[in-house]
């Protein structure tokens, strides 16, 4: 077991160095979020129900499927994308435009790099797939997003028929809000070989709109394979949310990504005005994700875990997904360290949440573990001086248990992050165990 360690459990560590050293990180993480609570959002100080959860457990025995470190949940069919994504291997999401029918209050766009509302023509995105085919990237996963991009029919066309020739075996999907999908615009996505296409559904809608978007989804499953919903879910809408899924299963179609619900670092009087907080701890491991999405709003996870025990106690069909947050990161970090995971040699890759971890000992332990490792022909270990500890790989750790059963152990949490030429590792957290409560299987 690895203990995340906390405002309220540091002071439990009884070596001096080890607590310094790990007060680092709690003062980034706090300075994070006071500069959060700038944007006029509370922190939520309530800890709602969570993977480790009893409620959580009972959903597993019921049927839920638990997976990517406690960061995806389901039932039933799960889209090849979602699992793609988890380590983002071969797949690749094209923004086609920013330009939006909608003008959604959570959206992230305005996050994303170069993001300028009023150069929102469309990209390239064929010269950016030909590029990415002329230098044999492999891709099986290909899809285009936007803002709303059936705005540009023609380029959708044209960029889907392009992949098919170029990747035919590649799993293609679209993102819409479905505003301007109607039968010629489904013939024309099942032309094209279309596998998948993603529909928001937004409930503060008006009835007619939103029965307007259920029937455009239900055209949709005449043409395209797979039809999927994806949505943020809203703290105070269990009950609007139950009926949607009822009424998605009714209509036969393939899934729905629930979301959690982010704050976009805009619009904050919108968050504010219907009463949302910041989830308590938004990040596992505090870092600056590519995922634009922002941070998670207190009590969406909650909603997302109730609508799959409701799933299963209604015994619905379609697959239904809770995509955290967290989630969404898995696939960069995967990214950035997998390739290096040999390169650094007392770092190993966790096939957890593929982090490069590496154990750490403090202050006065420093020496009686030295003596240990090299008593035992354990020589791949490194003191710095400076920070007073002593890294080894975290496979060493087992071998301390029968010796120093209770020792004070630190997991350090590392990416690899590129410049022009080189590349060096980032610590980003550490926690702690000790040898006795410590198993690589489970921890690594």
């Amino acid at each position: 077991m690895i203990e995340a360690i906390s405002a309220v459990n540091i002071k439990e560590i009884k070596n001096s160095s080890f607590r310094d050293y790990a007060r680092i990180y709690l003062d980034i993480e706090q300075d994070f979020l006071k500069q959060v609570e700038q944007f006029g959002l509370p922190i939520s100080n309530e800890i709602f129900i969570d993977a480790n959860s009893p409620f959580v457990s009972e959903l597993v025995k019921r049927g839920l499927r638990v997976e990517n470190d406690q960061k995806s949940f389901h039932i039933n069919w799960l889209s090849s994308s979602c699992f793609a994504c988890r380590k983002g291997l071969h797949t690749s999401t094209f923004l086609l435009s920013t330009a939006c029918s909608r003008n959604c209050y959570f959206c992230f766009n305005p996050n994303q790099e170069n993001y300028d509302p009023s150069q929102n023509k469309p990209y390239d995105l064929i010269a950016d797939l030909k590029s990415m085919h002329e230098q044999g990237v492999t891709l099986s996963d290909i899809a285009i997003t936007g803002g709303e991009p059936l705005l540009y029919k023609s380029q959708v066309e044209a960029f889907f028929r392009y992949a098919d020739e170029l990747y035919p075996q590649a799993y293609t999907r679209l993102y819409t809000s479905g505003d301007f999908l109607d039968a010629s615009c489904l013939e024309m996505l099942a032309a094209v070989n279309l596998n998948e296409i993603r529909f928001s559904i937004k409930l503060e809608d008006p009835d007619v709109m939103q029965q307007e978007a259920l029937e455009r989804i239900a055209l949709s499953k005449q043409y395209i394979p797979q039809v999927v919903v994806e949505m943020p879910v809203m703290p105070n809408e269990l009950d609007k949310m139950q009926h949607l899924l009822i009424t998605l299963d009714d209509l036969g179609i393939s899934g729905i990504n629930l979301l959690e619900l982010c704050f976009p670092y805009n619009n904050a009087s919108e968050f504010a005005r219907r009463g949302y907080k910041i989830k308590a701890r938004p990040y596992r491991v505090l870092y600056n994700y590519w995922y634009a999405g922002g941070l998670p709003i207190a009590g969406s996870e909650e909603v997302c875990l109730k609508l799959l025990a409701f799933a299963l106690e209604k015994k619905l069909k379609l697959g239904v997904h809770y995509c955290s947050l967290e989630n969404k990161f898995s696939g960069q970090i995967f990214l950035q360290n997998n390739m290096h995971r040999n390169k650094y040699p007392r770092y190993e890759l966790s096939e957890k949440d593929y982090f490069l971890k590496t154990a750490k000992v403090f202050g006065s332990d420093v020496k009686k573990i030295k003596r240990f490792l090299t008593e035992n022909n354990l020589k791949n270990y490194r003191i710095d001086k400076e920070a007073n500890y002593l890294e080894f790989p975290c496979s060493y750790i087992t071998q301390l248990k029968s010796s120093f059963p209770s020792l004070e152990v630190g997991i350090s949490y590392c990416v690899v992050e590129q410049y022009e030429r080189e590349s060096a590792l980032k610590e980003l957290r550490i926690d702690k165990t000790t040898p006795e409560l410590f198993d690589a299987r489970t921890d690594l």
